[in-house]
């Protein structure tokens, strides 16, 4: 039986971070991957969504090139080539994994893995052929997929999840997203700016309802601008897919109507994959879908651990591969730090986006804190202006008696790329007259940070 100092069950962003992790300390370690390298964040999910999203920013640009003086004639989309691009970029990063796979002397055991008594785990492959292997520590991260719901039922053709959405053969005149988390809100932008008549079902008051309750109502506003029909305090109750088209009764305030369209997006959250994979037969326990861990990813029985969406932090790609490399570290037997999951950047990559970290101005009120709040808008910033992306804004929020960075939210163009200040920022514990006083280069949209802590200190210049 071959035998190994750290076993991974999974090669998504948690996996295979865990695994080069673990072999850069010198453990000998093994990967068992079911499909390919990378995982869904690679293959159907963050990466590809990301070279769809750019398709459709590009679209949109040859379509209001005229706002930039310039004349492009006749432009229009190839959705298949679009699609294949998308699919093109998610093969390169798989095969990117591969090859540090290789480098990291990793060995990648292709098949089903099950954990057993004795830190074993049997991998099945794809003839049903079954062998053993052994480890001092098995790490499992086997992720997640498209939650479905009884009164939604996928059947990959006319109720589809997010995978399906990545690689539809046609291009769909209509099409009704339920869920308006990142998933939903995202696939809602990209076909909307192919040209497809989209409707965004939320059954909460606001899209995007786990940000700040001012950057949802800006989103709501473009989304609405861009022409998406959005129905929020609002669910889908069935489906009827007997006919050429899909027909969904929608649940209002106002009452019960039918809407019909080509496809139904289902983007209502995801189910942990963690069913037959010997958690039951061990006695690893778990609780609502979720494997229970400590604050070092070790489960209930000594030598596994578990990490990423199958555990109760944030189902984000950047946080599985923190807690992979906690993980291996801790079994290392260095001196780590707990994760601080208060301190989690989430990002959304719709247009406009969405950054944000911290609090929000709910949550700090409720908190009991004093606050100082300050909003610095795009429409105020010259790089915004000179780039035609004057929508959205930069919100700060303080506490008033020792300048603590509590929250930072952020709605407009490239911001994804600018949390990463507010961050290390609270990482720091910098406060905001250290932000205030730290110089931002100009023009840039990055100043709205300090512009906006200007504003929540009454020390605004350019508004």
């Amino acid at each position: 039986m071959s035998k190994y100092d750290v076993i991974v069950l999974g090669s998504g962003p948690g996996g295979y971070v865990t695994a080069i992790r673990a072999s850069q300390l010198g453990l000998k370690t093994a990967v068992v991957e079911k499909e390919s390298l990378g995982g869904v964040c690679l293959n159907w999910g963050c990466i590809p969504t990301k070279a769809l999203l750019k398709s459709a920013e590009v679209f949109n640009y040859l379509k209001h090139a005229e706002d930039y003086g310039l004349t492009v004639k006749e432009a229009d989309k190839d959705f298949d080539a679009v699609v294949n691009r998308s699919r093109g970029v998610a093969n390169g990063m798989s095969k990117g994994v591969q090859f540090l796979m290789k480098k990291n002397k990793i060995d990648v055991i292709n098949g089903f893995g099950k954990v057993k008594a004795g830190k074993k785990v049997e991998v099945k492959d794809e003839e049903g052929n079954t062998k053993d292997y052994q480890a001092d520590h098995i790490v499992i991260a086997t992720g997640a997929r498209s939650r479905e719901l009884p009164n939604l039922p996928q059947d990959g053709e006319k109720v589809i999840g997010y995978r399906e959405a990545m690689s539809l053969k046609k291009q769909p005149k209509k099409m009704i997203v339920v869920g308006s988390g990142a998933i939903g809100v995202e696939f809602a932008h990209f076909y909307n700016a192919m040209g497809t008549e989209v409707t965004i079902v939320e059954y909460l008051p606001n899209l995007v309802p786990l940000e700040d309750t001012d950057v949802s109502k800006e989103f709501e506003k473009s989304f609405k601008k861009a022409g998406i029909k959005v129905m929020t305090n609002a669910s889908v109750e069935s489906v009827d897919t007997s006919g050429d088209t899909v027909k969904a009764k929608v649940k209002t305030k106002k009452g019960e109507e039918t809407i019909e369209a080509d496809v139904v997006l289902s983007a209502v959250g995801i189910k942990t994959n963690i069913e037959n994979i010997g958690l039951e037969d061990l006695g690893i326990k778990t609780d609502k879908d979720k494997i229970i861990v400590n604050e070092w990813y070790q489960t209930n029985v000594p030598g596994y651990y578990a990490i990423g969406d199958v555990t109760p932090g944030a189902a984000l790609a950047h946080v599985a591969s923190a807690e992979g490399i906690l993980c291996v570290e801790k079994i290392k037997g260095m001196h780590v730090e707990a994760l601080d999951y208060g301190n989690i950047p989430g990002c959304t990559y719709a247009s406009p986006e969405i950054a944000s970290v911290g609090m929000t101005e709910k949550q700090a009120k409720e908190a009991g804190y004093e606050l100082k709040i300050g909003k610095f808008p795009f429409s105020a910033s010259g790089k915004a202006s000179a780039s035609g992306k004057k929508e959205g804004f930069v919100k700060v929020i303080y506490d008033a008696k020792y300048g603590e960075w509590l929250g930072c939210h952020m709605i407009g163009a490239g911001v994804t790329d600018m949390i990463a200040e507010a961050v290390l920022g609270r990482k720091l514990e910098t406060t905001g007259h250290e932000v205030l006083k730290a110089v931002h280069p100009h023009p840039t949209m990055s100043e709205a940070v300090m512009e906006a802590t200007a504003a929540a200190y009454d020390e605004v210049i350019h508004l």
